[in-house]
């Protein structure tokens, strides 16, 4: 099993990882890790990345994905993941990729954001992550959504039953 949890900033992808990861013992990336020191300088500093910008982070996060289908090993990705090509050209990686989707209502993110210290994306990045989200359509049968109002447990446990682990 290979899957992507996506979702903007402050959507709890990594918790959620960590927790598939714990529970389901599958082996855990964090997205974050890949983005080539440009990118995460120009988040640091409040500047949000381009398609061109992301391109070459989501590959990396792809070549990952694609050497864990080689192998037969279960992994877990953190990526925002949010453009439907973004999804598509990490899907073209790894064609038996799922996608777990955190959403949620958007104070809930801010108040998310607000709270983090240490993080290199800055709560004003959150507006420009919201407005270039495209929400997973009907057609993306590989994408499982999960509400981040409930907790993390429960977003997990039914991941997990959903995906038959």
């Amino acid at each position: 099993m290979i899957v992507v949890v996506m979702g903007v900033a402050s959507a709890g992808k990594t918790r959620v990882a960590r927790m598939i990861e714990k529970r389901a013992g599958w082996r855990r990336i964090e997205g974050d890790d890949l983005h080539p020191e440009a990118n995460r300088e120009k988040m640091s500093a409040g500047t949000p990345l381009t398609d061109e910008d992301r391109w070459p982070w989501l590959d990396a996060i792809g070549v990952e994905l694609a050497k864990a289908a080689a192998e037969g090993t279960s992994l877990v990705v953190t990526c925002s993941a949010l453009k439907r090509g973004y999804r598509d050209r990490l899907r073209r990686h790894c064609p038996e990729l799922r996608f777990l989707h955190l959403h949620g209502p958007k104070a809930l993110l801010q108040q998310r954001m607000s709270g983090r210290k240490g993080h290199f994306m800055p709560a004003s990045l959150l507006p420009s992550q919201l407005a270039t989200l495209e929400m997973p359509g009907k057609d993306e049968t590989d994408v499982i959504h999960g509400d981040i109002r409930k907790p993390v447990d429960r977003i997990v446990e039914k991941f997990l039953r959903e995906v038959g682990t």
